[in-house]
């Protein structure tokens, strides 16, 4: 019920400019949904739902899309913030993070859609990340090089 209910959301405020959360349950009602003030309000934070000015200059609802450039530069100050070193056992790439860190890097690294790795494991401060080749684990281990070269001071 909850994805229909916010694919439904998305809809209406794509073809209606809707500018409080009393007007999108209004909405929703006229269209069979009934959901609570409380349960539209953290629809609208799952959905990263902002208010806009139309030219107008009233406050409407959108969907908030983040450039690939934004998340991938949060990406990368996660690795940034957590990274202590990296080495390589054949295609099996193992980076050191700061404890603690392991799975917020891994998750960095997953987001960061390195085609070379096939899969990482973190636990608290070590990540394995499974290589396609040994070749490819240079390559992204050069890769990563240059991330933590060109952010650090």
């Amino acid at each position: 019920m909850k994805i229909e209910r916010q694919a439904k959301i998305l809809e209406l405020i794509v073809k209606n400019e809707i500018g409080t959360q009393e007007e999108l349950t209004a909405m929703l009602e006229a269209n069979g949904y009934n959901a609570t003030q409380a349960t539209i309000s953290r629809d609208i934070r799952e959905m990263k739902l902002t208010k806009v000015a139309d030219s107008s200059g009233k406050l409407r609802y959108v969907a908030f899309k983040a450039t690939e450039d934004d998340m991938n530069e949060k990406y990368i100050r996660i690795f940034l913030d957590g990274f202590m070193s990296m080495d390589n056992a054949q295609n099996i790439l193992v980076i050191k993070t700061v404890s603690g860190m392991a799975m917020a890097v891994a998750a960095a690294l997953d987001h960061m859609d390195f085609p070379e790795i096939v899969g990482s494991i973190a636990g608290d401060d070590t990540i394995m990340c499974a290589v396609r080749s040994v070749d490819d684990t240079i390559m992204i281990m050069g890769k990563l090089k240059k991330i933590v070269d060109h952010k650090r001071p």
